[in-house]
């Protein structure tokens, strides 16, 4: 073949492959059109499809639903308690009866850009595409959130919210829908609307005689009512929450100036839940709100509970917690009225409470309220030590005084001859232990406590910390820093569990009408003071072995003293076997110097031992 014929077929070759080429692009240009019409073609079929189909109910439709009973079941599914609907607790309010100070206080808070926006988050729908969870709704979704009673985080509910957002943003005014709004969400205690919430919190008619720190408050329930609650979380965090709302107003410029420096959080103001409409116990009424709580942050709001005639089951054993209930008023019923005692019993083996007693006293829950650990904080210590290295059986030294960070600590030599950190927690000698957590440093001694189960923070206020939120001081080393009775029983079951760390918690399952369960808790237990299980294991079993002094249950006592006296304010008793972890704590409203019926000191060996002792027989 000619060189004229080689160039000749050559050339036709490659306009061939270039052809080929060009008629393969076409075919993917073809594919990707057809692709990307139907990204963007389907979607808007769907949502136009889902915008002729779906609906929001009114709110006085919704009202009329959310009269059903949510029943609390034991964990054995015989009866616990009922939450009752009660009358007049969900009475509608026109939007031009709602006081501008509320509904500019509940925009500035839960959607600073309703009066503007087209009735969704961006934001939010965004998160929902990309992780499969909720977020960032403004009041608009709140409204169809709680309307259509679909409160689950998930791509399907969000897209749903988004048109239905739109549907009711073109066909309503702003107005109408802050009314249906504010009317059908839940301000905790049972109440629905603000004219409800009003009279359940201040007692009075809702107008517009309502004052700025009276609306600030009613506007920060609206996040978390069970959780938001003085009644249910204590003043501490209820203030937290209402400056939070209160900045906002300041920081959107609804409140100025001298306005704004008048505002101070209505304390005083704020009526205690009644509770005759339930016939609730006061001590019936914190498992109620422990119990709501827990399921508000798993996305079962109560009114999402009352919409769908839900069923709940604790984890609470209808024995233990009759047991814990009578060990409680049967030992202090002789004592100086003042002393107060909460209980918690929790199962190492899922972290299931299975009795909680905050007392029938009143509003204030003393199992979920912080108090000072005081000496029953050192088996942490000997964790964090062990975890470092220590043994419970090496000399331990025991000055009569130590310093600690710049603070002074003076106490008598309780331990044997033969001191080691074992012997030292056997004769309650202190300064073995400030001494071990000066080697070792506050942060180890904070960690290994963590790593058992004490949380990070409380309803959003750091634990094991300074006032500051930040410092670890000298606290540490003597259990100065409050810490509540239900953390502390899960933490101690961490060491009855061999070192695998579950979260305690209340709520078992959720069940519908038909007895199916709609959610139920899938907590795995972790090993907690090392990745490897066999290092947890040995650590926390080091700890039993230490408390139980080779005998018998594990168990510590302890006590915090009373400011700079050798009384105490506050004392307690934790132990476990391999079965149950029950935590008590015996104190007093306020801190003050406490005494028994006999007048000798309040000491954990005493009443909280008493009491512990009643349960965890009961249960061997």
């Amino acid at each position: 073949m000619s060189r004229v014929e080689i160039s000749t077929e050559s050339a036709r070759t490659a306009e061939d492959d270039r052809a080929s080429r060009r008629r393969r692009w076409r075919r993917i240009r073809r594919i990707g059109y057809g692709v990307g019409g139907a990204l963007v073609g389907l979607p808007m079929i769907a949502f136009w499809l889902a915008y002729l189909l779906m609906d929001v109910r009114s709110p006085q439709e919704v009202l009329s639903s959310l009269d059903k009973t949510v029943t609390l079941r034991y964990t054995d599914g015989s009866p616990l308690l009922r939450i009752l609907p009660g009358d007049g607790d969900r009475r509608f309010v026109p939007y031009a009866k709602v006081p501008k100070k509320l509904r500019e206080a509940i925009v500035a808070t839960e959607d600073p850009t309703f009066w503007e926006n087209s009735g969704f988050d961006p934001t939010g729908i965004g998160r929902a595409l990309f992780t499969g969870f909720g977020g960032g709704s403004g009041i608009t979704q709140q409204y169809i959130k709680k309307s259509t009673g679909d409160e689950d985080a998930t791509i399907t509910r969000k897209l749903a919210e988004l048109v239905l957002a739109t549907k009711i943003t073109q066909q309503q005014s702003k107005e109408k829908i802050f009314e249906s709004y504010v009317n059908i969400i839940s301000f905790g205690r049972n109440t629905f609307g603000p004219a409800a919430a009003m009279n359940a919190f201040f007692g009075r008619p809702l107008d517009d005689s309502m004052t700025w720190s009276e609306a600030t408050f009613l506007a920060g329930m609206i996040q978390s009512p069970s959780v938001h609650d003085p009644a249910a979380s204590g003043e501490a965090h209820a203030t937290k929450r209402w400056t939070y709302v209160r900045d906002k107003l300041v920081a959107r410029g609804y409140v100025r100036g001298v306005e704004a420096s008048a505002m101070k959080y209505p304390g005083a103001e704020i009526r205690p839940p009644a509770q005759t409409r339930e016939r609730l116990s006061y001590d019936q009424y914190h498992v109620k709100q422990q119990v709501l709580a827990e399921l508000e942050r798993e996305g079962f709001p109560l009114s999402r509970l009352q919409q769908g005639n839900l069923t709940v089951q604790t984890t609470l054993d209808q024995g233990a917690q009759a047991a814990a209930l009578a060990a409680v008023k049967n030992r202090l019923k002789n004592e100086p009225k003042e002393l107060r005692g909460g209980v918690v019993s929790v199962d190492p083996s899922n972290g299931a409470v299975r009795a909680y007693d905050g007392g029938d006293n009143g509003v204030h829950d003393y199992a979920s309220t912080p108090r000072p650990l005081g000496s029953a904080f050192y088996p942490f210590t000997l964790a964090a030590g062990l975890r470092a290295g220590a043994s419970p059986d090496e000399r331990a030294a025991e000055p009569e005084k130590i310093n600690f960070f710049g603070e002074d600590f003076t106490y008598p030599k309780l331990c044997p001859q033969k001191c080691t950190l074992r012997t030292a927690m056997a004769s309650s000698a202190n300064t073995p232990y400030i001494a071990l957590a000066q080697r070792l440093g506050p942060d180890a001694v904070s960690a290994a406590a963590r790593d058992a189960g004490i949380p990070e923070s409380v309803d959003g206020s750091p634990t094991l910390r300074e006032k500051d939120g930040y410092l670890i001081g000298s606290g540490i080393a003597v259990g100065r820093y409050p810490l509540r009775l239900l953390d502390v029983a899960g933490a101690y079951a961490t060491f009855a569990a061999g070192g695998l760390r579950a979260t305690p918690h209340l709520v078992d399952k959720v069940l519908n009408q038909n007895g199916e369960v709609v959610w139920q808790r899938d907590d795995h237990p972790a090993p907690a003071f090392s990745p490897d299980e066999g290092t947890s294991r040995r650590i926390a079993d080091q700890v039993t072995s230490t408390l139980s002094a080779g005998r018998g249950p594990a168990l510590r006592t302890g006590e915090f003293q009373y400011a700079d006296s050798s009384d105490n304010q506050d004392a307690w008793a934790v132990g476990y076997t391999s079965r149950l972890t029950t935590a008590v704590w015996v104190g007093s409203d306020e801190d003050r110097k406490l005494v028994d019926a006999n007048g000798e000191k309040l000491t954990g060996s005493t009443l909280p031992a008493d009491i512990w002792r009643r349960l965890m027989n009961r249960r061997s």
